[in-house]
């Protein structure tokens, strides 16, 4: 029995065509400039709506990105969050599970899933929701709380 295989970054035939293969790896300052481009819109607003209040939405031209020197850092509301649900929310971010975050900082299960939903309550109540963990990712990169090297 003959297996055929595809390499890596070969074009792979479709039911439409051929799909191009994986976008060229960028710098490290280029994903932080198209990182700071981008604005997340609210859940149950209109699209015009950012998480950047008086920004309207853009959009990214992949092609061409930004310089890095034009990048503006903005000012996002942050939410008071304890010390605690900080190092619960970069363990998270750092384990692949929930139950490893509990055994690594000896809590309970139900334990990490209270201070994941404070935190997401915290930022819901500052207009910048997070209701899954990639959106929790953004905006703990964006506040401070971790950097894209700590991931």
């Amino acid at each position: 029995m003959t297996v055929l295989h595809n390499t890596f970054h070969a074009p792979t035939r479709t039911r439409g065509g051929y799909r191009q293969g994986p976008p060229a790896r960028l710098t490290r300052e280029e994903a932080l400039a198209r990182l700071a481009q981008r604005t997340m819109p609210l859940p149950g607003r209109p699209a015009g709506v950012c998480a950047t209040p008086g920004t309207p939405t853009s959009p990214v031209r992949p092609s061409a990105p930004a310089p890095v020197d034009s990048v503006v850092t903005r000012s996002y509301p942050k939410p008071k969050l304890s010390q605690r649900e900080v190092e619960v929310l970069r363990a998270w971010l750092n384990l692949d599970s929930k139950s490893a975050v509990a055994e690594s900082l000896f809590i309970s299960l139900g334990t990490v899933n209270t201070h994941l939903a404070r935190i997401r309550v915290k930022y819901n109540e500052v207009g910048r929701g997070a209701s899954t963990k990639a959106a929790l990712v953004a905006r703990a990169i964006q506040d401070g709380i971790v950097s894209i090297d700590d991931l």
